[in-house]
């Protein structure tokens, strides 16, 4: 097939001709088996548990990524030229970025313990279809993308300001997507603006014009407003906890006692052994499937993790980030003390959890506005992005929802004051 669309609720027709060498390369990649399991990969992990309808994969995130990225690409060409050189290495970065994500995206980062950059580039590396895919196009293609998604190095400053920076392809497709699967109203960016907005500073790095000051303001707005109402919603950080501990149990239960596939038990047992199979056989199905085992058959905290997470039985996240350390730390003993009292397992149903949430970081790749004649950093010209390099701490206590209310009356008289801010 010479050519082909891919229809997407958020960019419409994705279009692919195999007459252009590095589309054609796209194609070839996308037909692999590691770019197929993109497919059984959600993109926001268990979210899906707060957010009915979060069921998108990193398969379609991946594809509009890559189309970002061309748009991108086709924008900046007529200001340089020497761009084209690196057209292949652009498209494979944007369309394999995501290529070394585990179970559940990020949330099973923190489960099992792997880095996707390091996997990605691994995948990259070592996967006959996806390296023979990238040296087809051009020799030296493959070990390019893998350095530039794993170490962020590449021979242009652009082609990695547009994959991985403040404001990259990446970030544009999965605000616009997370906003569009969730239900949420915050992810309604200008895009054609800030796409149209894109220039080259006097160092051929990306700079943004002043005519798209807004839009990018708005981006970054939505960026924090995603974060705080979708990534870190209160929910997620339950689903998130509660998947740590349950793979935590089931590695301190051993084999003995937990069944696992050679696959499954490789990713508990041996993570420093996984091999890249090992690694590809493994998404949210396989997974799931083995919560559903443990559910029925496992020893008896590790069947409650797993049927409070199947079921939706999920735990409630109380904020506690007025408090001290300390406060927190005795909040957490009584909540312990408390869910004991009930009947339940203190160590299956209570915990801290911690988070930062992100902001703008003007000295991590900051972005700069050049008019033709003036080169300025963006929080200079700004102020409200200047607000946005502030990170907030969030502090959450985790524990069972029939406690909430003796917990609660503590808080009422421990720190009657922090209780009512």
């Amino acid at each position: 097939m010479s050519q082909r669309t891919y229809h997407d609720p958020l960019h419409r027709g994705i279009g692919l001709d195999r007459q252009a060498p590095a589309e054609g390369m796209v194609m070839d990649l996308v037909d692999t088996a590691p770019f197929q399991r993109l497919r059984r990969i959600r993109q926001l992990g268990p979210a899906y548990l707060t957010f009915h309808s979060a069921e998108s994969s990193r398969f379609t995130h991946s594809l509009g990524v890559f189309h970002l990225a061309r748009r991108a690409f086709e924008r900046m060409l007529p200001l340089a030229a020497e761009l084209e050189t690196y057209r292949g290495l652009l498209y494979g970065a944007a369309l394999l970025h995501d290529i070394g994500h585990g179970p559940l995206s990020h949330t099973g980062e923190e489960m099992f313990g792997l880095h996707h950059e390091a996997w990605s580039a691994r995948v990259i590396r070592h996967h006959p279809e996806i390296h023979d895919c990238l040296e087809s196009y051009a020799s030296g293609t493959a070990e390019a993308v893998a350095n530039l998604l794993e170490h962020g190095r590449s021979p242009h400053p652009l082609i990695k300001h547009l994959v991985s920076s403040q404001l990259d392809c990446d970030r544009l497709d999965y605000l616009l997507r997370d906003s569009y699967s969730t239900g949420t109203r915050y992810g309604q960016l200008d895009l054609d603006r800030i796409l149209g907005a894109l220039t080259l500073a006097p160092d051929g790095d990306m700079a943004i014009h002043p005519k798209g000051l807004m839009a990018v303001e708005h981006y970054l707005v939505v960026r924090n407003l995603m974060y705080r109402s979708v990534y870190n919603h209160r929910l997620n950080v339950v689903c998130n906890w509660l998947l740590e501990k349950l793979i935590l149990t089931a590695r301190q239960l051993g084999p003995d006692q937990v069944w696992a596939d050679e696959v499954m038990a490789t990713w508990l047992w041996q993570p420093d052994q996984i091999r890249l199979e090992d690694f590809l056989a493994n998404d949210d199905q396989r997974t799931g499937y083995h919560l559903q085992r443990w559910q029925a058959e496992a020893p008896a905290a590790l069947a409650e993790l797993s049927g409070r997470f199947l079921d939706r039985r999920l735990l409630k996240a109380t904020a506690v980030e007025h408090l001290s350390p300390a406060d927190q730390l005795q909040l957490l003993a009584t909540a312990r003390r408390l869910a004991d009292r009930h009947g339940h397992d203190p160590e299956l149903c209570c915990g801290l959890r911690h988070q930062q949430l992100r902001g703008y970081h003007p000295y991590r790749g900051g972005l700069r506005l050049w008019d033709g004649q003036q080169l300025q950093a963006l929080e200079k010209a700004s102020p409200l992005v200047a607000s946005l390099a502030t990170s907030a701490a969030t502090s959450w206590l985790i524990h069972p929802r029939d406690i909430s209310n003796e917990l609660r009356q503590e808080m009422d008289v421990e720190w009657p004051r922090a209780a009512a801010a």
